[in-house]
């Protein structure tokens, strides 16, 4: 199986000014999280965040945030931001513009209005120039397939330590099957000795 750790240039070609890096010469860093809250991952992902003071953002499905309502207050509390990752996790490829439009602003009062991560990172053209109007999207530089139970933990960690450079944007993921929690302090441990920073705000 190909894995792709980043996106390639065509990506940021076909959406011209969503968000893949940060424009920085600074050694910052932007830790996201897609596809929660979870009733088992995330009170321990805020628990690694809260002990190195690092602020995310945690783009979050709109059933799962109706679902636990005191997860998405509780991340919000600490300081994190809420982003919008659709109602229900639609692919924006297999899915009509109406539909997938309609999809995403269900999800803005419990998510966000303003900030939005396609699910796959699935966006159609048209989809892309409609939702441009509205909202910033938000893709990634590095995806280390923390989701993928066929690749080792260990690889997820490996591929975070070697690709992290001034502005990436990071995406692990905020589910029981996610090895996020597991590697997420070791790598914060690394990048901060390799004196990166931090930073939600995109």
């Amino acid at each position: 199986m190909i894995r792709f750790f980043r996106p390639g240039l065509i990506a940021s070609l076909m959406y011209p000014g969503a968000i893949f890096r940060i424009k920085t010469t600074e050694k910052l860093l932007y830790l996201t999280f897609d596809d929660g809250p979870d009733k088992c991952s995330t009170s321990l992902l805020l628990e690694i965040l809260d002990k190195y003071k690092i602020k995310a953002i945690f783009f979050c499905n709109g059933v799962k945030a109706a679902e636990f309502p005191d997860l998405v207050r509780n991340i919000r509390d600490k300081g994190h931001i809420i982003g919008n990752h659709g109602w229900n996790h639609e692919d924006g490829w297999k899915t009509p513009l109406k539909r997938y439009i309609s999809n995403i602003k269900r999800a803005d009062g419990l998510t966000s209005p303003e900030l939005f991560r396609p699910p796959y990172g699935h966006l159609g053209i048209c989809q892309f120039r409609k939702l441009t109007q509205k909202y910033k999207i938000v893709f990634w530089d590095i995806l280390p397939y923390d989701f993928d139970r066929k690749f080792q933990k260990e690889k997820s960690l490996e591929v975070l330590k070697r690709r992290i450079r001034p502005g990436s944007v990071i995406v692990l993921h905020d589910s029981a099957f996610s090895s996020s929690s597991v590697i997420l302090e070791e790598f914060l441990q690394y990048a901060l000795g390799k004196g990166f920073r931090f930073d939600n705000k995109l």
